[in-house]
């Protein structure tokens, strides 16, 4: 199990885009998706990453065509091939989200785009 303490492999690579506000391409589940990583920390102590998804594959298929819907809360430790977007790709949010509290999906925030 993660802990506050023991940062995955991916964390880095990720948060380093976040700084950059430069978008990811990862596999989280079986699924390529490209990401705008916007918060990591921990939620009941396993590190996760609040993103906002632009491309790729979710668990129910195709991305939603509302914009307030691109939120994807990812385990870190599921996330593996991670690599930068294209340099062309663009930096992606949504007008929802909350620099003080995003979405209730991290409980120790580390770091968050504001």
């Amino acid at each position: 199990m993660t802990t506050t303490t023991t940062r995955p492999p991916a964390w880095d690579t990720l948060e380093q885009a976040l700084r950059q506000r430069r978008p990811v391409r990862l596999t989280y589940h079986g699924r390529q998706r490209t990401v705008c990583p916007h918060a990591l920390g921990w939620k009941n102590t396993k590190a996760m990453l609040l993103a906002y998804q632009t491309n790729g594959h979710t668990h129910p298929g195709a991305l939603p065509t509302e914009p307030r819907q691109g939120w994807r809360n990812l385990f870190i430790d599921d996330i593996s091939n991670i690599t930068p977007a294209d340099p062309a790709a663009a930096w992606e949010t949504a007008h929802n989200y909350n620099t003080s509290n995003p979405f209730n999906s991290i409980d120790q925030l580390s770091i968050a785009i504001t």
